[in-house]
C-alpha cells in the first residue's frame, strides 16, 4: 500500500445500494398499482430525476416507487455479527419488472472498513446468496398491488446490482487524485487477493466525471459513486439500464423456448395438410399474436429513458448498456422474431394456397355436376 492510501481519507457520509431486480408479470398497470397502493395509505409516487432538467431525460413511461417497511440485516463481522437498518424501497417498470432497492447507511468509516461493510453487505444479500428478504418483500408487493399485474409469472431471472455511494470524505478529494488516496480495486471487484494489472485496468477503465469533484467507476455488477453535490441521478440510470437488460434477457429466453414448439407445430401442421387451411391460419395467428405482443414491449423497453441534453448521463447511461449487453441481446431478440415473422408469412401464404385449392377443386366439381345433369336431361 503506498504512503497515500495509508493516509487515505475517511468516508464521513455515504450509503451502499443492493438492487435486486425480478420480472413478474408481462406488464404492470403503474396508474392502477398507485391507487392500490396509497388506498392502504402508503407512500408511493412516480420517479423524478433529482437535478436533471425534465426536457434533458424523458422516461417512456415513467417508474413508480414505493416505500416499503424498513428492514434489519445481519451483517458478518470479525467479532461476530451486528443488525443494520436498510430503507426499502421497490420501484415497478409498466413493462412488468420490479426493483427491490436495499439501502444502508455508511457515515464515519475509514476507507477499508467502508470497503469492508460493502463486501459484507453483498455476502449477506448479494447475488450469491438466497436471502429469504427478497422473497418475503417480493410476497408483499405481489400481496399489496398483484391486480395491478398483466398476465403475473413466476420467471427465474432475476438480475442483482450494488452501488456504493460516498457523498463527502473527511477531506474534500479532487477526482483526478481519487484512485491515488484510495484503493478501489477491492470494493469493486469484492476480491481479497491482489488482481494483476491487466484485470484492475479493466475493472477501472469505465471512469466518468463532470464536476472536478465528482467519479463514477462502472463495473458489470458494481458501480463507485462519489458525488459531493448528492443527486446526480446516475443510481436511478444505472437501475433502469440493468431492467432493460433483464426484460430482454426474459424474451430472448421465452422465445428460446418458442422457436421449438413453433417448429413442431408447422411440422404437425404440413402433415395434416389434408384437414384443410383451419390448421395453418390457426396457428399463424397465434405466431402473428407472440410478434405483436412481444414487439409492442420490447418497444417499450428501448424507450424506456431517452437521455437527450445531458451528455454526462448519456455517456454513462450508454456505457451502462454497452456493459450489460443490452444491445446484443436486443439483437438476438430481434432475429428470433423475425425468423418468426417469416414462419408466419409462409403459414399465411400456405393457408391462402390451400383455400384457393379447395376453392378450384369445388369449382370442378360444380362443373362436373353441372355436365352430369346436363347429360341426364338429354336422356
Amino acid at each position: 500500500m503506498t504512503e497515500n492510501m495509508a493516509n487515505c481519507p475517511t468516508v464521513t457520509s455515504g450509503h451502499i445500494t443492493v438492487l435486486r431486480l425480478f420480472d413478474l408479470a408481462f406488464a404492470i398497470d403503474l396508474v392502477k398499482a398507485e391507487a392500490l397502493w396509497t388506498s392502504q395509505a402508503r407512500q408511493g409516487g412516480r420517479i423524478k430525476l433529482a437535478n436533471t432538467p425534465k426536457k434533458a431525460i424523458d422516461f417512456g413511461e415513467a417508474p413508480l416507487s414505493l416505500a416499503l417497511p424498513t428492514i434489519h440485516v445481519s451483517l458478518e463481522k470479525p467479532q461476530g455479527y451486528v443488525e443494520m437498518e436498510a430503507n426499502v424501497t421497490a420501484r415497478l417498470y409498466a413493462f412488468g419488472v420490479v426493483t427491490l432497492a436495499l439501502q444502508i447507511q455508511a457515515d464515519n468509516l475509514s476507507w477499508d472498513d467502508y470497503t469492508t461493510r460493502v463486501n459484507a453487505i453483498e455476502q449477506a444479500i448479494g447475488p450469491r446468496t438466497d436471502a429469504i428478504i427478497w422473497s418475503n418483500l417480493l410476497e408483499m408487493v405481489r400481496e399489496q398491488i398483484g391486480e395491478a399485474f398483466t398476465r403475473p409469472h413466476r420467471s427465474e431471472l432475476v438480475e442483482d446490482y450494488l452501488v456504493a455511494t460516498v457523498h463527502h470524505f473527511s477531506t474534500p478529494v479532487p477526482a483526478a487524485t481519487l484512485g491515488r488516496e484510495i484503493d478501489l480495486v477491492p470494493l469493486l471487484s469484492g476480491e481479497t487477493r491482489p488482481l494483476s494489472e491487466g484485470a484492475k485496468a479493466d475493472l477501472l477503465s469505465r471512469r466518468f466525471s463532470y464536476f472536478t469533484d465528482d467519479l463514477v467507476v462502472l463495473t458489470w455488477d458494481r458501480v463507485f459513486i462519489y458525488e459531493p453535490h448528492h443527486g446526480t441521478d446516475v443510481a436511478e440510470v444505472l437501475e433502469v439500464a440493468n431492467a432493460q437488460f433483464l426484460q430482454m434477457r426474459y424474451y430472448d429466453e421465452l422465445l428460446d423456448a418458442e422457436l421449438p414448439k413453433m417448429y413442431d407445430l408447422v411440422e404437425e401442421a404440413t402433415r395434416h395438410r389434408s384437414l384443410g387451411s383451419r390448421r395453418f391460419a390457426n396457428l399463424a395467428r397465434r405466431l402473428y399474436t407472440l410478434v405483436a405482443e412481444t414487439t409492442e414491449l420490447t418497444e417499450k423497453v428501448d424507450n424506456a429513458l431517452q437521455v437527450t441534453e445531458d451528455v454526462y448521463l448519456a455517456r454513462i447511461y450508454t456505457a451502462a448498456l454497452d456493459l450489460f449487453r443490452v444491445k446484443a441481446v436486443s439483437n438476438a431478440v430481434d432475429r428470433k422474431l423475425s425468423i418468426i415473422r417469416d414462419t408466419y408469412s409462409a403459414l399465411y401464404d400456405e393457408a391462402a394456397s390451400a383455400r384457393a385449392g379447395l376453392m378450384e377443386i369445388a369449382v370442378i366439381v360444380l362443373i362436373f355436376f353441372e355436365v352430369v345433369l346436363g347429360v341426364l336431361h338429354y336422356f
